[in-house]
């Protein structure tokens, strides 16, 4: 996984416009239209098509960024895969979170048999040096089969019931792809989710957990982190 921001040589407008308008579009429901509009609003004038263009190419470098400052992830966690239909077909997004809620990682696949879960596993534990202490999962068979085959020391508990943590936190991508109306292929499915599942939790702290000034308070960190990973050092 790069780590590298790409540079902003050779971009007519400031990295501070840039960095805005991608997180406009992955922080909150918007189409690269909408976003347009509310950087006119603002004096910006700047199309969709390269609104467009700048979430492909700092999204993803955005997201490597932070998920190489975040902290090591617990050591439970809650595996879960959705449907999602793409172009028609049926395609499920599996996605695996710690016992925090913290998204760990994402993927697209065709498939929900023992080989699309031992490349689920394979692609958590890239680049990991440790192993959860335990893995929750609901009653598909898959999840024993890649279990046995790759993570045999963890414990495994299987139960519909125990997995709320995985499914609620489906929810904010339900609600990003109603916005997008669809996906246009797993390609593009892929390369959003996997940016979007880093960028906006990064955002949104659990501000029923908080009081208002605490919230303020790590909000005004979160936005200090991100203008390092961006390399910006003020808002637009």
């Amino acid at each position: 996984m790069s780590t590298a921001i790409p540079s902003y040589k050779g971009h007519r407008y400031p990295a501070e416009i840039i960095n805005h308008c991608v997180w406009l579009y992955f922080r909150f429901p918007l189409s690269f239209r909408e976003v347009e509009e509310m950087m006119l609003e603002r004096g910006v004038v700047v199309s969709y098509e390269t609104i467009r263009r700048w979430c492909a190419k700092f999204g993803q470098a955005y997201a490597n960024q932070l998920r190489r400052r975040r902290s090591r992830p617990g050591d439970k966690w809650h595996l879960d895969e959705v449907f999602i239909p793409i172009n028609g077909r049926q395609h499920y997004l599996w996605r695996a979170v710690d016992q925090h809620g913290n998204v760990l990682d994402v993927l697209i696949q065709s498939r929900r048999n023992g080989n699309a879960a031992k490349r689920f596993f394979r692609k958590l534990l890239k680049g990991l040096h440790y192993l959860p202490r335990v893995i929750v999962t609901d009653k598909l068979g898959s999840y024993q089969v890649a279990h046995r085959e790759m993570l045999v020391s963890v414990e495994h508990r299987q139960s519909k019931y125990l997995n709320n943590r995985a499914e609620n936190s489906h929810q904010p991508t339900r609600q990003r792809e109603h916005a997008m109306k669809r996906f246009t292929s797993a390609r593009h499915a892929q390369r959003f989710l996997s940016a979007f599942s880093s960028i906006s939790p990064h955002f949104r702290p659990g501000r029923h957990r908080l009081s208002a000034p605490e919230w303020r308070t790590e909000m005004a960190d979160r936005f200090a982190v991100w203008r390092e990973v961006t390399a910006t050092d003020v808002g637009v």
